[in-house]
């Protein structure tokens, strides 16, 4: 059992282009900010949007061609937990969970039972007669993923499941998503923003930035070779691109849109596209210009300070912006803090390049 999607789905100016696979009991997540276009590939491959471009397969069956081939969304082995979870006001929470099977053509009497079974196994059976209206957050997610689940799909498509939880119901239900997940014998899809979400949950990573998938692979992979910016970000390292200039000593001038960087030239041709990688802790911060040999120093407010744990975060308006980690004995020696002007400077070999 598998799924394939090669798709394009436009709405209005904007459009998402996506082309991912994922297996039986492979959980892939589409992790990207808001506004990426992962709620629109959901509702592409649920059925729910059209027309769509291209192609979604789904255990050797074609559900969309872009050519007038178009399963209907209620005909789809799909099961999905949307983002407002979108459970059915007037019903109560057993009868939300059965409704799939009902619609089925099921009884009343074997379709509450195993909508019964199933709440009590995700933890929300002595809420079954509840309206929607009366259940906690973490209950209404448990009711909206046993309605998911009920009608054993093919593919569960998991959006954003997490968002609409305060802190402690979150993690309660995290552990209970990924049990679930480990259950399911389909293909499994989880839609997020969160990164720690995403790593905690999915196999394998796909990456969606501005309707565009920018990178596939594991969390690891990812975490070792993030291939964009926001990648680097979600990693915690500096990520710059744009464009390598070689200089005479081996060294390379790289170009991007917001200021140069020294780096260290790689075997490439000229002009060739790049994204260059820098840890945070390679980054020295000091209130006067340093006088040492790093190739590259900038000056720039504070924007930002966040302690974690003995180290710090603190995030630079320098051109590029960049990113230093320091201890908490550097925050009080230099006194860093919102708006203070400092200096930060690297040197050009702690730079990774990678071609794009």
């Amino acid at each position: 059992m598998s799924l394939a999607v090669d798709v394009t789905v436009r709405r209005g100016d904007f459009s998402v282009t996506a082309e991912f696979g994922a297996e039986a009991g492979e959980t892939v997540a589409l992790l990207g900010p808001n506004g990426s276009g992962k709620s629109t590939l959901v509702s592409a491959i649920a059925g729910l949007a059209s027309p769509v471009e291209g192609r979604v397969e789904l255990d050797g069956v074609l559900l969309d061609d872009g050519n007038g081939t178009h399963v209907a969304p209620e005909r789809r082995p799909v099961g999905v937990v949307f983002q407002d979870l979108l459970l059915f006001p007037h019903l109560s929470a057993i009868e939300n969970v059965a409704f799939p099977l009902r619609a089925r053509g099921a009884t009343k009497v074997d379709a509450h039972r195993r909508a019964g079974e199933l709440l009590t196994r995700l933890g929300a059976g002595s809420r079954a007669e509840a309206r929607p209206r009366d259940l906690s957050g973490g209950e209404a997610q448990r009711v909206a993923l046993a309605r998911a689940l009920i009608a054993e799909p093919s593919l569960l498509l998991l959006d954003e499941p997490l968002s609409a939880l305060d802190v402690g119901a979150r993690a309660r239900v995290r552990d209970l998503i990924r049990e679930e997940l480990s259950r399911f014998q389909g293909v499994r899809v989880v839609v997020t923003h969160d990164p720690v979400e995403a790593a905690t949950l999915a196999d394998r990573l796909v990456l969606l930035e501005d309707g565009r998938v920018t990178q596939v692979g594991s969390p690891e992979e990812i975490r070792t070779a993030p291939r964009s910016r926001y990648a680097a970000d979600l990693v915690g390292l500096n990520a710059f691109s744009g464009r390598l200039e070689p200089l005479e000593d081996g060294a390379a001038r790289l170009v991007t849109e917001d200021g140069v960087v020294v780096v260290p030239w790689i075997d490439a041709t000229e002009d060739v596209e790049v994204i260059a990688l820098l840890r945070p802790t390679d980054v020295t911060l000091s209130p006067e210009p340093p006088t040492g040999s790093a190739r590259n120093v900038f000056g720039g407010a504070v924007t930002s300070v966040a302690v974690e744990s003995d180290r710090a975060r603190v995030r630079l308006a320098t051109a590029p912006p960049l990113v230093a980690e320091v201890t908490l004995g550097s925050i009080e020696r230099l006194g860093l803090r919102e708006g203070v002007r400092v200096w930060a400077s690297f040197k050009a070999v702690e730079v990774q390049v990678v071609p794009l």
